[in-house]
């Protein structure tokens, strides 16, 4: 026969197989629902009994019941992550979970979900199944996001009592390989560029080291050719299909850059084209203020000016054997200011990277170097 503790306290009784059960109740979204605890004697069932209503006065009651894992991610991204993040950004969460995280671990009961679960999930994805390769490192590392951040939530709704994904060590990611070109090849491959429709993306690109992205982005209004600066105020985001115009993602991303004379003359000159190609189409170019855009004036697409336009550009260049991609014309800006003992505060400032712990782990290999140009510089100064 059960025995009461006293009103909202919860009862213990014993069951037919002789184990001792400890019943409460746990108010919950969906109304009030039972609980109970177990153990092999009296006082070991009260002692639990009482710990769980503790923490349920504490408002760390556990209440993923029989929830599914796949269950609380949908609902995760739909009550939790909607309208909250840039519709690319839920887009990116969506991926992780529809077609990668939900057919591995989907159907595991929420509550019992373990490190083990999670770390063979990661080791899946890594190895493959048969017939299809393995994901990399970094994309792991992606998933690894979007299931620890979903995780992190269940914790602090107080529905699990722990994070499955803190005890797991993700896989290491090898350092981008970057390979920027020297102080000869930009000659070259700017020389290459001459009269060409997009010649002045690739001088600004090499000069203030914007992000692919951000120079698709740029409007005219960001640039001021007589103070001879430009203003990073949006990126090109790819969402829905399409391609469009977005805030950057962090606060360091959105600065002010100091152009050249160099990548000034460059931007008069494609001025002046892009007003003439204003002029003969009328009626039928698409005023969007973009600083480079389509011949209708409308957003370039990025596959479109990496496979098209620079990988041309690299062959009348010479330099299409030297696996340069587009992102490394950023690499080579850094690369060349930082070799010439440009202050690394500087460079991470106008590449808008986050930190600088970035721009030098990225360009770790330019700092000896530096330090070599330091310690000849301080024997010529106390010589």
């Amino acid at each position: 026969m059960a025995r009461r503790r006293g009103n909202n306290e919860g009862s213990i009784s014993r069951r037919k197989d002789g184990r001792w059960m400890g019943r409460y109740t746990v108010h919950t979204a969906d109304g009030p629902k039972q609980r109970a605890v177990y153990g092999k004697t009296r006082a070991e069932v009260s002692q639990k009994l009482t710990k769980a209503i503790v923490d349920r006065d504490s408002g760390l009651t556990f209440d993923a019941g029989n929830v599914k894992l796949g269950e609380y991610l949908d609902r995760w991204l739909s009550e939790c992550v909607k309208g909250t993040v840039r519709e690319s950004t839920f887009e990116r969460y969506e991926y992780a979970i529809r077609p990668h995280i939900k057919p591995a671990l989907g159907r595991i009961k929420f509550k019992s979900l373990t490190s083990a679960h999670v770390r063979a999930f990661y080791r899946l994805k890594l190895d493959g199944a048969e017939g299809s390769p393995g994901l990399a490192p970094a994309t792991v590392h992606k998933l690894h996001g979007v299931l620890h951040k979903a995780l992190d939530q269940a914790v602090a709704d107080g529905l699990i009592p722990r994070n499955a994904t803190d005890a797991v060590k993700i896989p290491r990611i090898d350092r981008e390989e970057i390979n920027p070109l020297t102080a000869d090849e930009v000659g070259i491959l700017l020389e290459a560029a001459r009269e060409d429709r997009l010649e002045a993306v690739y001088v600004v690109a090499v000069r203030t080291g914007l992000r692919q992205g951000e120079l698709l982005a740029l409007k005219w209004d960001d640039v001021d050719l007589e103070e001879e600066t430009l203003r990073v105020r949006r990126t090109l985001t790819y969402s829905g299909g399409k391609h469009f115009l977005s805030e950057p993602k962090t606060k360091k991303s959105r600065r002010t850059v100091r152009l050249t004379p160099s990548a000034v003359a460059a931007l008069r000159g494609h001025l002046e084209r892009q007003m003439e190609e204003i002029d003969r189409l009328g009626s039928l170019y698409q005023p969007g203020g973009l600083v480079f855009s389509s011949t209708t004036g409308s957003i370039i697409n990025p596959s479109n000016l990496r496979n098209r336009s620079f990988a041309r550009l690299l062959q009348r260049a010479g330099l299409s054997g030297r696996g340069v991609r587009f992102h490394d014309l950023r690499h080579t800006c850094a690369t060349l200011l930082l070799s010439r003992n440009v202050n690394p505060k500087i460079v991470s400032e106008m590449l808008g990277h986050a930190t600088i712990a970035i721009t030098l782990d990225t360009y770790s290999h330019v700092l000896p170097e530096m330090q070599e140009k330091a310690a000849k510089a301080m024997e010529e100064a106390l010589r």
